[in-house]
């Protein structure tokens, strides 16, 4: 299987439809399995939030998500979405998606992560800011045909001293896929995940990390995607399998320097 990619476009479209559907067209380009955008209600925000003018500006409305699903499905990309609330979530099943993404923050939302297990098939759940006791719990919830654990530590950006990705593999021991959501700048750990065995890789992506908002600075661009997934293909090819095999040349090799060297 294939390491799965996703480019979460997040809210770096900063509320322009147009810039989100070249950043779809951008990571189907580049390679990505998934585009990933983020639905909440700005409202639910408190008045004295400093972020809660930016949540206006960059909330997707039902009718947003359903232009994106659609430039999606044209770009021959999967939609992928992570929700706040059962209301976005239902938005996804209305629109017939069958897989979703949690944040962090909602590994112990019980009402939410209940909701999502009895109605979607893959979900993809990030671990930051909890206790292996916290995952324990969540995916005892969630019993689903194919749950993703995906290690994460919410910095931003994340430092590379703080990444601990050997974490990662422990998560095997609560289901069969786990992966990474990266939050570092540059490329680095989002491929030593891979080489870690990760069945899924999340990076933020951009096309500027010069433009407003806290997540373009650790965000890849379409050509550090691009290199991300290639070199995710080349990393598959060299962690090959289990087995201890010859290749033909060897077994050349192997005829010829044991007769040089018989004693």
């Amino acid at each position: 299987m294939s390491t799965i990619v996703i480019s979460e476009i997040g809210e770096n479209h900063l509320g322009d439809m147009s810039l989100a559907k070249t950043m779809i067209q951008l990571s189907k380009r580049a390679g990505a399995d998934y585009a990933k955008f983020q639905i909440y209600d700005p409202h639910k925000t408190s008045n004295d939030d400093p972020e809660r003018d930016w949540f206006f500006k960059v909330a997707l409305s039902r009718e947003n998500v359903t232009e994106l699903i659609k430039e999606c499905k044209e770009s021959g990309i999967k939609p992928l979405f992570t929700v706040w609330d059962t209301e976005k979530a239902q938005w996804c099943l209305d629109e017939g998606l069958d897989s979703i993404k949690l944040a962090s923050f909602h590994i112990a939302d019980r009402d939410l992560l209940e909701f999502i297990a009895s109605k979607f098939k893959t979900v993809f759940l990030s671990t930051g800011m909890s206790t292996l006791q916290d995952i324990e719990n969540a995916v005892e919830v969630l019993k689903v045909e194919n749950l993703y654990l995906l290690h994460c530590v919410s910095d931003y950006p994340l430092k590379v001293e703080d990444v601990n990705l050997k974490v990662m593999n422990s998560l095997r021991k609560y289901t069969k896929y786990i992966g990474y959501s990266d939050h570092t700048i540059g490329t680095t750990a989002v491929l030593a995940a891979v080489s870690l065995g990760a069945d899924v890789i999340e990076k933020h992506f951009t096309i500027s990390k010069d433009l407003p908002g806290t997540d373009h600075i650790f965000s890849a661009t379409p050509e550090e995607l691009k290199y991300i997934v290639e070199e995710t293909g080349k990393i598959e090819l060299l962690l090959g399998t289990a087995e201890k095999v010859m290749t033909t040349l060897e077994k050349k090799n192997q005829a010829f320097l044991r007769m040089r060297f018989r004693h």
